[in-house]
């Protein structure tokens, strides 16, 4: 096998800068499985059955260490089996172990197609553990300048600790990591890091099957280790030792090598990529949205989007909308202008339910780039009488999200909306039925790669189109009349998109001919309300 070298001291290795590239090295195996135990496995499935609280809780700490540590390069270690020149050498080790859960099963094969779609590297090496791997990568990266991060939850990788290796350890799930520093090293196992699988070898670790020497914990390891410079000079002074211990010490002094050559770390394998290759990467926004809305990790995308450096985050293209606040008097001369000839995303705020509702403001978005904000407490009666004549029209193409609730609202106000060639959200149905969402933001990422959001810049709210001036300094009130017309803007354009989808699904007579006169009958419905024989429901309940 691959002969096994010491990683530099504490003493050898200069101290950590700003300036110094940084690598972050994850065991995958070992951080999935502390994930899996930590997450009940019955709240974190998805609608086909496949368990994720593994898959969920690796990704979670992968992105709250993005965030913490902003590592310049990234990769991933798998083990490939069992079976390694370690159970070669020793039948029993880790013999211990039990099958994984059958709820764990699979859910590997997941985090590595996250990685994937995150363009992070992961790496496995036959006959090897995950370990080897990370130890071979995290000495060469140290030897090139690099500050180097281990996330793992196997205690063998504390031999690699130094002044430029850390190691950040799972203290309880995978959400809270320990920075195990040659300091932290010492304080716990009364040890150098380069010293402690010296001590493992004598106290064993139970969870690898490597049984330690009866009566010897780490106090009395330690101690032993520091009076005789080492296992090797200890072993050679075996017969001065005193006590119990020290007898059944010289009693299992194979035992005591066979653990330490089991132990220790091969930094030198032959790996198929090198540091230079781990350099982070942007991600592939399309596979990372189809990958987290099959998962149903809408939060966990969230926080993504929150993470990744400013270039990786803007949206592809953005939603150039050119918008304006209508005062009284204009809307009739906009409608004439933008909104007759071709189809008009609406983007209706308010509040509907039980059968009710109103509008407080509507956001127009044309076809032809012009958007427009209309506050419905100040129309005009000519505004009132054009925009009525104009959503009653049939003969003007509208689009909108969701449009049952606010059809409600609309009704209450008196007006009609005729001309509802798509309902994005039913459209969008048809197209998946098996989406586990249905929100406009997701599908704007999903079909026009664009994500839907108002971003703040220096000085204040800032938004992705130019600022509005809405006659007064209220930053808060331009954000929501921005947001407004970008979700109208991209109502309008959404539903462009999917017409093409349904169509490729052969669902256009179903959505024209069934969905959409069906959401009006849904909507009366709702304000028609149900008759109820109060009398005869008393009597039931009286009985």
């Amino acid at each position: 096998m691959p002969t096994a070298k010491k990683p530099a001291s504490a003493n050898d290795s200069q101290g950590a800068t700003s300036e110094r590239p940084k690598l972050l090295l994850i065991d995958g195996h070992s951080v999935a499985y502390r994930a899996f135990f930590a997450l009940p496995a019955e709240n974190f499935s998805t609608k086909t059955g496949q368990h994720t609280n593994a898959v969920f809780g690796f990704t979670s700490m992968l992105i709250n260490v993005l965030r913490d540590e902003k590592p310049t390069h990234l990769g991933v270690a798998f083990d490939v089996s069992r079976k390694t020149f370690r159970s070669e050498v020793y039948t029993e080790y880790k013999a211990n172990r039990s099958a994984s859960p059958d709820e764990f099963k699979g859910q590997i094969d997941l985090v590595k197609e996250v990685l994937n779609a995150l363009n992070i590297l992961h790496v496995e090496k036959e006959g090897f553990e995950a370990d080897d791997v990370i130890g071979t990568l995290a000495t060469r990266a140290e030897a090139a300048g690099f500050d180097v991060l281990i996330c793992t939850g196997d205690r063998d990788a504390f031999q690699l600790v130094s002044d430029s290796v850390t190691i950040l350890y799972p203290r309880k799930g995978v959400s809270d990591l320990a920075r195990m520093t040659p300091a932290a090293v010492a304080e716990r196992y009364f040890v150098a890091p380069t010293r402690y699988p010296e001590l493992a070898a004598l106290v064993g670790e139970s969870s690898d099957n490597l049984p330690g020497v009866p009566g010897v914990g780490p106090k009395t390891a330690a101690k032993w280790l520091e009076s005789y410079d080492g296992l090797e000079n200890l072993i050679l002074h075996v017969n001065e030792l005193k006590g119990k211990a020290a007898e059944a010490f010289r009693e299992r002094v194979q035992d005591v090598e066979r653990n330490r050559r089991i132990n220790a770390l091969v930094l030198d394998l032959e790996l198929p990529l090198g540091i230079e290759d781990l350099q982070r990467r942007a991600w592939n926004r399309e596979a990372t949205h189809q990958l987290f809305d099959g998962l149903e990790f809408r939060v966990l995308r969230d926080r993504l989007l929150e993470t990744l450096p400013a270039e990786d985050t803007t949206p592809e293209g953005g939603f150039e909308v050119s918008g304006t606040v209508l005062q009284p008097g204009e809307l009739g001369a906009w409608l004439t202008a933008h909104a007759t000839g071709v189809r008009t995303g609406i983007d209706a705020i308010g509040h509907w339910g039980s059968g009710t509702g109103d509008i407080a403001a509507l956001a127009l978005a044309s076809g032809d780039g012009e958007a427009a904000y209309l506050d419905a407490s100040e129309l005009s009666p000519a505004d009132e009488n054009a925009l009525a004549a104009w959503l009653a029209n049939p003969e003007h193409k509208k689009a909108m999200h969701d449009a049952k609730g606010p059809l409600l609202g609309m009704w209450a106000r008196g007006w009609d909306l005729q001309g509802l060639t798509s309902d994005t959200q039913l459209a969008a149905y048809l197209t998946r039925p098996d989406q586990r969402t249905f929100d406009l933001a997701d599908l704007t990422i999903r079909y026009l790669k664009r994500e839907l959001k108002v971003e703040a810049a220096a000085g204040g709210p800032e938004l992705d189109q130019p600022a509005l001036d809405l006659g007064d300094d209220d930053s808060g009130a331009a954000i929501a009349v921005e947001a407004a017309m970008v979700r109208a803007s991209a109502v309008v354009d959404l539903a462009d998109a999917l017409d093409a989808e349904v169509e490729q699904h052969n669902g256009t007579s179903l959505l024209n001919g069934v969905e959409l006169p069906l959401l009006r009958t849904l909507a009366r419905m709702e304000q028609t309300g149900v008759a109820v024989d109060l009398d005869h429901l008393h009597a039931l309940e009286s009985e």
